[in-house]
């Protein structure tokens, strides 16, 4: 096997940086993400590798965002982030709250 190489991928939908450490295997390449030691791919070309690695991170991705939504959801129905409102109107009831635009300014206004 030859030396392992350092590739960074970007994802754009996560504005994120991932370190890939792919290696010449043979005749194919290897590779796997080290921020996401699941994703473990191979390629017959360094190219079709980082394109698999991409591909693959995605989905892993989407998995954690899918499985962190539905637990999100779990605990609301179970109201089991009920005394995060319970404290949040305690705080405004007290006083101890700041207008959002009072501390970023009013250069931004929601719509």
């Amino acid at each position: 096997m030859e030396k392992i190489q350092t590739v960074k991928i970007q994802n754009p939908e996560y504005e994120d940086t991932y370190t890939a450490h792919v290696q010449k295997n043979g005749a194919g390449w290897i590779g796997q993400i080290q921020e996401v030691p699941e994703v473990k791919c191979e390629g017959n070309t360094k190219d079709a590798l980082l394109k698999t690695l991409e591909d693959e991170l995605h989905v892993v991705l989407e998995a954690r965002a899918d499985a962190w939504d539905k637990e999100i959801e779990e605990d609301i129905k179970a109201g089991r982030l009920d005394h995060l409102g319970d404290k949040a109107l305690e705080d405004l009831r007290a006083g101890r709250c700041k207008d959002l635009f009072s501390v970023i300014g009013n250069k931004t206004k929601l719509s």
